[in-house]
């Protein structure tokens, strides 16, 4: 692992994104609640926010971080037949939580592709990428194009 001793503690942010490519037949079923395992947004959503508390022990080098925020949120875009997972996590303290981020929106993704594939066993995850990132020595990083 990195040393991070020597770094200022500091609030730091990161935001990752990622969709789901799905079919009609999943849209109409999350919207009519017809998943036979549940509430797949509640269910993702936990997943999700164990997944980026976990970060440390799925990812060998990242540090075990004391994350003071973590929130999932989904957007499902019908018109493309995708839904938008977006991760936020937060805390203040000597490295980054990017990765947190990103394994947040990756295990809610494949939260909703396991609550999902009796359904369309075709989805397809993509797009997974960090957004923006706020504190540490370069600041404030936004995407361009998302």
């Amino acid at each position: 692992m990195v040393d991070v001793s020597g770094k200022p503690v500091s609030t730091r942010e990161a935001t990752a994104q990622g969709f789901l490519v799905v079919s009609d037949e999943v849209i109409t079923a999350i919207s009519d609640a017809r998943i036979a395992k549940g509430d797949v947004f509640a269910v993702a959503r936990i997943a999700g926010i164990q997944g980026a508390k976990r970060c440390s022990d799925l990812i060998p080098l990242c540090h075990p971080l004391a994350l003071s925020k973590v929130d999932i949120q989904f957007e499902t875009l019908a018109e493309d037949n995708r839904i938008k997972v977006i991760c936020w996590c937060k805390l203040n303290g000597q490295t980054g939580v990017e990765m947190e981020a990103l394994t947040g929106v990756n295990i809610a993704l494949l939260t909703l592709f396991d609550m999902c594939k009796a359904i369309d066993p075709g989805m397809r995850i993509e797009a997974v990428c960090v957004t923006d990132k706020q504190g540490g020595k370069t600041g404030h990083w936004k995407r361009d194009t998302v």
